[in-house]
């Protein structure tokens, strides 16, 4: 159980790393012609100050979901199912932020393809690793990445 639990996260953080490199790498390279090949480089998941709730998104989540959370980031285009716009997650919620539930989906993951696609990787795990398992710690980067979520949404 042990060793499938390890390699379960090292998945993870091989998948979060690829992500946010190629994206990285992708958008480093937008100048260059359309028809040159991408490439991925493989490299580690990188802490992010955990009581920024921003330096987080930027390292973790911008990749994907965009530097403003519209979804179009540098590696939105390589995925298989487009990144959430996240600034559009109040105003689907009549209103309200779901906080909660994006507290989930960033701890847990999700299943369903509304929110998201497996293809996220599940941050609470790679925080888990990344801050060996200082539950606090994990804690307060969720909470501080949900913060700074709520701050994207659209007026």
């Amino acid at each position: 159980m042990l060793f499938f639990a390890h390699r379960s996260l090292s998945k993870h953080l091989f998948v979060a790393s690829l992500l946010v490199t190629s994206a990285l790498l992708i958008g480093g390279s937008a100048n260059l012609a359309v028809a040159q090949d991408k490439v991925v480089k493989k490299t580690a998941v990188q802490q992010a100050d955990a009581s920024s709730g921003k330096a987080m998104y930027t390292s973790y989540c911008a990749a994907c979901h965009g530097p403003e959370g519209k979804g179009n980031g540098p590696a939105a285009s390589e995925l298989k199912t487009a990144p959430a716009d996240l600034t559009q997650l109040t105003k689907n919620n009549n209103g309200k932020f779901p906080a909660d539930h994006v507290r989930s989906i960033l701890d847990f993951g999700t299943k369903a393809p509304a929110h998201g696609s497996n293809e996220m990787p599940v941050w609470g795990t790679l925080f888990r690793a990344l801050d060996q398992h200082d539950q606090v710690k994990v804690s307060m980067r969720i909470r501080n990445l949900v913060d700074y979520i709520n701050t994207l949404q659209a007026k």
